[in-house]
């Protein structure tokens, strides 16, 4: 078995909770359609994948998009509305502290500059625990794409089988495999510390 050098961590409902269903909620306070409605047109757009890879600057996606919705919003009150399925944490800070003390530490996201002001706001202290953000707004590819984990394994400065990967979507963990990346998925904080236990990193 080799020894792990890197951690490579998902963040959304590995590190951090979210739940759309309160984003198209908070939307529909200001918009004359409801939720479902909301969830539909949005995704019609095809305009979120555009945004999580870098492809559209975020003041033309909320224009865009609020003009799809029928809704008046500027966009630091888009952001608030946005941003607001995140909340909680799912593993501890001390958990992250202790790991980035003994490996490299890595973040590897589907994300978009809109959502990741937000974190950057509310869970400032857990990304100062991570020696490198590979963001795929900013790398221009998204999970399952091989670009992506080429990124994250150019970041780790390791071979793949020296890296750690958790994801809560099958999918992305098969593709960071296929990459050479020993990686497995994400179902609670119990579990990953077993998995991690298993392979003598020490949680």
């Amino acid at each position: 078995m080799p020894h792990h050098k890197t951690i490579i961590f998902d963040l959304g409902k590995v590190l951090v909770p979210f739940d759309f269903q309160l984003g198209y909620r908070a939307m529909a306070e200001y918009c004359p359609h409801p939720a479902p409605e909301i969830r539909r047109r949005i995704a019609a757009t095809g305009l979120v994948a555009r945004l999580e890879k870098g492809l559209i600057e975020p003041r033309e996606f909320v224009e865009r998009l609020c003009a799809a919705l029928e809704v008046q919003l500027g966009y630091e009150d888009f952001r608030r509305v946005w941003g607001c399925i995140f909340s909680g944490q799912l593993i501890p800070d001390h958990v992250l502290k202790s790991l980035a003390a003994r490996y490299r530490l890595l973040l590897l996201s589907n994300t978009n500059f809109i959502h990741f002001e937000t974190i950057q706001a509310k869970y400032a202290t857990l990304l100062q625990h991570f020696h490198d953000l590979v963001l795929s707004f900013e790398v221009h590819a998204m999970k399952p794409e091989p670009e992506i984990y080429q990124a994250v394994l150019e970041r780790a400065g390791c071979s793949p089988e020296e890296c750690f990967y958790t994801d809560d979507i099958s999918e992305f963990v098969e593709a960071a495999r296929r990459e050479g990346i020993d990686s497995v998925q994400f179902e609670s904080p119990a579990q990953l510390e077993r998995e991690m236990n298993a392979r003598g990193i020490v949680w």
